[in-house]
Formats: C-alpha cells, structure tokens, sequence
C-alpha cells in the first residue's frame, strides 16, 4: 500500500485557497456546529512562559460528526511583543486528521488562516448585528487584523470610508497607504481613538491592549462594534459602559465566561451579570435569538476565537488543495511496519 501523503500548506496556499467570501460562509457553518452541539471544542490550553507576556497555546477540536467529521488542533505561540518585529505575533500551524483511520490530512500556516477566519467571523458578526445602511467603519490597531478587517465587512456591508487609529501614529499611516492601493474607499487616519469612534456605524478593536482603548461614550447611537484583540481573563479593549450599553453577542458563551476580560471586568465590578450575554452567533443563524431589535441599538460581538473556525478553515483549504493540485505531499507516516 502506498504510504499516506500529508499535504503541507504554506502563508501563499492559505491565502489562494481561503478567499474571505468564502471564508465568512465556512464559519457560518463551524458556529453553528458549536451552538448545535455538533462541534466538539476545549478551553483552550495556554501554557505561559515565565517572566514574559508570551505563550504556547493549544487549541483542538472535532468538526462534524460521524464519519465526515474533521478532527484537528492549531498549536501557536503567541508573542504580543512581535508586533514591533517583523515576526508575527500568532506563529504556528494548524493540522489537519481524518476521522477514519487518524491520519494526519493536512499541515498550514496558522497565521494566515488565523488573520483570515478571525476577520471572516467579525464579517459574520457584522453582517448579523450591524445597521443594513452602515458605511463607515472604525479601525482601532493597525496590525495585522487590519487590512483583512477591512476586507470582511466589505463582504458584508457597503463601507464608503475607513477611519484607522493605532497607538503608533506611524503604523495608522502606513496601513492607510497600503489600504488605499488594495480598497477603492476613502481611509483616513484618526488623530485620537476617539475621533475614529464618533460617528462610526461598525467599530472593530484589534489591539493588543490589555487596557480599554474604546469608550461607550465614543460610540454613536445604532453602532455595532466587533471586539477581537484582547483574549485574556485580566485584559480588556473595552470600558465597561462599552459592554453595559451593548447588547451582546459571542462566539461561544464558555469561552467568554473563562477567558474575555471584556466580559469578566465588567462582570467583576457588579456593573453586569451572565445573563447580559444574550446568545451565541449560532443561535443568530438559528434564529433563536433576536440581535438588533432596534435601530438605535448598539451591538456588540465579542470574538475570542475558536479551534473549529481553524479546523473547518483548513477543511474547506485541504478540499481546495486536492482538487487544485496546490501544496506540497510528503510521506510522513503511518502505516505499520511489516
């Protein structure tokens, strides 16, 4: 028998193969397995590395059931200390098994698919909570969530102008230069987190604060605001009159309860209770929940990040791979001797 091929996938494959279109729909999809119950996920592991801010984390999962499930892992460090690097802050691989015999499918590049399907969900999450006439959109960070920020509520909602703050005045600058040749939009550099805030109908954070650079008083009367850099219990994006005028919305209710500081500070203070959570992004395509219920409401969607948004995402690349030839096949094993 001929010996298994593992196919290896690189930044370029990733991004060839997972276009965000596509992407926003592989993740409908993967949301609503975890709300369903047809998706099997842990916390998270996150071992931290003595003395630093750094990490090594494991995320695994099953997808699907049966079968045609997918079982995988992203395994990355996380270096928040990168981004003033040219290393990226997220740096690792996603991998990629069969649910028949264990094999091992698939290898990529987890940056990219991280970069990609953590946008496509904030592209979900706008396309389910904001106005259906937003056309301004608020950037706060400009690393490497940015430009595939821009292009996943592009997807869903018809943007006319970009406004991008970052603490560092000269990465908002060289962000709006590359955004220019790539999006045919207005972008403009705020001076202040404040004044890309006001006025805006889709707000994204994308730092890697730990301490809130959005306030609700920034935010204008029917805002959505897709909150996604902060992903520990002690770290926050947000002010707690953010969250406590939101109506809010996340990617899974156990993750937010354990790991978003957004939630847990808030929560903390007494200033709100679990049941401010009111519902997962799954219930929404389920139509269980009601999001917007008005058109002044602010909304809000908390993102942490899910090893099925990985697995389902190298599915969806591994199935592209195979039938396009990309990638590279190498015999890693598995087959017992003799």
């Amino acid at each position: 028998m001929k010996e298994p091929e593992t196919l290896l996938l690189s930044a370029r494959d990733v991004k060839a193969l997972l276009p965000m279109n596509e992407c926003i729909g592989v993740m409908e999809g993967a949301l609503r397995g975890v709300t369903d119950g047809s998706s099997v996920l842990p916390l998270r592991t996150v071992m931290r590395l003595d003395g630093t801010p750094n990490a090594f984390a494991a995320m695994p999962a099953v997808v699907g059931r049966g079968a045609g499930a997918s079982l995988g892992a992203k395994i990355i460090t996380v270096f928040p200390g990168n981004d003033a690097t040219p290393y990226d802050a997220h740096i690792g691989a996603v991998l990629l098994f069969d649910a028949e015999h264990g094999m091992l499918l698939a290898i990529a590049d987890a940056s990219s698919i991280t970069a990609i399907r953590t946008s496509a969900v904030s592209g979900l999450a706008t396309r389910l909570l904001a106005r259906e006439d937003a056309h301004e959109l608020a950037l706060l960070g400009a690393g490497v969530l940015a430009i595939p920020h821009i292009e996943a509520v592009r997807c869903v909602r018809d943007i006319l102008r970009v406004r991008v703050w970052s603490r560092s005045g000269s990465r908002a600058t060289e962000l709006a230069e590359r955004a220019r040749k790539q999006f045919d939009v207005e972008i403009v550099v705020a001076a202040s987190a404040r004044a890309a805030v006001e006025g805006a109908d889709v707000v994204c954070t994308i730092t890697s604060a730990r301490t809130p650079v959005l306030e609700g008083a920034w935010l204008a009367s029917g805002a959505h605001v897709n909150a996604v850099g902060a992903s520990l219990p002690t770290a926050r994006e947000l002010d707690t009159a953010a969250v406590v005028r939101s109506r809010l919305f996340v990617d899974r209710r156990e993750s937010v309860l354990s790991e978003a500081g957004d939630f847990l500070i808030p929560r903390g203070e007494g200033a709100v209770t679990d049941a401010h959570i009111l519902g997962e992004l799954g219930d929404l395509l389920a139509g269980t929940v009601k999001g917007r219920v008005a058109r002044d409401d602010v909304t809000l969607f908390k993102s942490l990040g899910l090893a099925v948004e990985d697995v389902a995402s190298l599915r969806h690349i591994h199935t592209k791979a195979l039938a396009t030839g990309a990638g590279t096949r190498v015999a890693l094993g598995g087959l017992r001797d003799g």
